[in-house]
C-alpha cells in the first residue's frame, strides 16, 4: 500500500465512496432543470392554445355583429369600437392589454376566389398602414383577422415558437363569411 494512503485516509476514502445519504439530493439536483424547463413549457403551450381558442371564439362573436348589420347600424361601427367589442369577449387578457396590442383586419371581397390572405408583418412586426377596416354593406363577403403578439414566458421554446421576433409568438384567427341581407327587400344575396 502506498505511504499517502494510510491506514485513516483509506478508511475515509471507503466511508465517501459507499456514502448514499446525499445520492438523492444530487439526482435531484441533475434532473430539476431540465424538469422544471418541460414543465414551463407545458404550461406555456397550454397558455397559448387557450389563448388561441378564446380569441377565436371572441373573433367570431364580434364578427357575428358584422354579419347581422348590428355593428354597421350601431356608433361602433369604426376599427376602435369593433376592438372594444372584441376585448371585453376575451376575459382572461385584460382589456387595456387587449386594445393595446390587438390589430384587426377586416375587409370585403366581390367574391370567395378573390380573397387575399397575406399578413400584415414586415421586419417582425405588425405594419399598421397593411391593416384596414370595411365591415361592408348587405351581402358582402367580408373578411375579419385578429392578431396578438403573445410573449413568451418560457426560454425554452424561444427557439422554436417566435415568429414575431424575439421572445414572441403571433396569435392570429380568421372568420370569412357573407353578410346578411339586414336591408329591408334588398335582393336576396
Amino acid at each position: 500500500m502506498p505511504a499517502f494512503m494510510s491506514n485513516p485516509s483509506l478508511h475515509a476514502l471507503r466511508r465517501f465512496t459507499g456514502a448514499r445519504s446525499g445520492a438523492t439530493a444530487v439526482e435531484f439536483a441533475i434532473i430539476c432543470a431540465p424538469f422544471f424547463a418541460l414543465l414551463f413549457s407545458i404550461l406555456e403551450l397550454g397558455l397559448i392554445f387557450m389563448g388561441s381558442t378564446a380569441m377565436d371564439a371572441a373573433t367570431s362573436a364580434a364578427a357575428r355583429q358584422i354579419r347581422t348589420g348590428q355593428l354597421q347600424a350601431g356608433a361602433s361601427n369604426n376599427a376602435a369600437g369593433f376592438k372594444t367589442i372584441l376585448c371585453d369577449d376575451i376575459s382572461w387578457i385584460s382589456t387595456a392589454d387587449c386594445t393595446a396590442n390587438m390589430s384587426l383586419d377586416v375587409r370585403t371581397f366581390p367574391s370567395f376566389a378573390s380573397i387575399d390572405l397575406t399578413p400584415p408583418i414586415t421586419s417582425n412586426a405588425i405594419d399598421p398602414s397593411k391593416l384596414t377596416f370595411n365591415s361592408g354593406s348587405s351581402c358582402d363577403i367580408v373578411v375579419v383577422r385578429a392578431f396578438y403578439p403573445w410573449t413568451l414566458i418560457t426560454p425554452v421554446l424561444e427557439p422554436g415558437l417566435p415568429n414575431l421576433g424575439a421572445n414572441q409568438r403571433l396569435l392570429t384567427t380568421t372568420v370569412v363569411f357573407r353578410n346578411e341581407n339586414w336591408q329591408a327587400g334588398g335582393p336576396p344575396c
